[in-house]
């Protein structure tokens, strides 16, 4: 008979999250097309098209660390993502602290609590995860570093910034999400304040600090290759923010999201390969 050790790797890829990815992305590819072509043919169903895209794309994410994490990790960064997104969320519409002053559009469905959109933290997680799971990737030559866990934070904060520059032209210009109001502050980047990018850094940082922990796998694992699910998530969403912006003629914006995008990809690949 095989011996325990053959049997029972320390950590296992869930296959049952396997398959279940799989079924979402299959998904969430349909849904990416279609959101593509309704920037040029619109649909009837545009919002409902709208709210399946974040949700798919977050249960994706939440479903790929599922692969190689207990679900109760899982469940906790998720948690601990929708907790502090939300609290800041609330305080920056009502205070305009720490974003800048705006205020949620219709188009950001029901609210929760009268306050924040409910696919508010479902978008916190995906872009705090997503952007996480490249940090990774990019720094693979760096993984032995005894400071790499605080590299991959930084990172990370960095990438949460330049993928907020990608989105809010699109959330606020194509789907009016969410508007920003009149501000003194002199430096804006498509109407909306500087102040607000510094803050989705900001927040990454202070969330990744709390659910890291239950972000790291404990025991040891078979060898696996780099994971690849949030360059792809990661670098759709900013093609689909470069091709919004392009079909409403936001061409400053959509040259930014193509130079954000292909200088993320280039070190995402680079650190893939090594």
């Amino acid at each position: 008979m095989p011996g325990a050790s053959e049997l029972t790797p320390a950590v296992l890829q869930n296959k049952t999250a396997a398959v279940v990815l799989w079924v979402l992305s299959a998904f969430l590819a349909v849904a990416f097309a279609l959101e593509l072509v309704s920037f040029f043919q619109p649909m009837r169903f545009d919002a409902q098209l709208d709210s399946a895209l974040i949700v798919l794309a977050a249960a994706a994410t939440l479903t790929a660390l599922w692969r190689r994490l207990p679900l109760q990790n899982v469940g906790l960064a998720a948690g601990g993502i929708a907790l502090v997104s939300g609290a800041f969320s609330a305080l920056g519409v009502r205070t305009g602290l720490p974003f800048g002053a705006f205020v949620y559009g219709s188009a950001s469905g029901p609210l929760m609590f009268k306050t924040v959109p409910w696919a508010i933290p479902l978008l916190w997680m995906f872009i705090v995860l997503n952007s996480r799971g490249m940090a990774r990737l990019m720094l693979r030559p760096w993984r032995k570093n005894k400071n790499y866990g605080y590299r991959v934070i930084g990172l990370a904060a960095v990438l949460v910034l330049l993928f907020a520059v990608a989105l809010e032209p699109f959330a606020f210009r194509v789907k009016q999400l969410w508007l920003w109001l009149p501000t003194a502050l002199p430096l804006t980047w498509q109407g909306v304040p500087i102040i607000n990018f510094v803050a989705w850094g900001f927040i990454t940082c202070l969330i990744l600090f709390f659910i890291s922990p239950a972000l790291i796998v404990k025991k040891p694992r078979s060898k696996t290759g780099p994971e690849l699910h949030p360059f792809c998530l990661w670098l759709g969403g900013i093609a689909l923010f470069a091709a919004g912006c392009a079909a409403r003629g936001l061409w400053a914006a959509t040259i930014v999201d193509a130079v954000i995008g292909i200088a993320a990809g280039i070190f995402a690949v680079r650190g893939a390969m090594w």
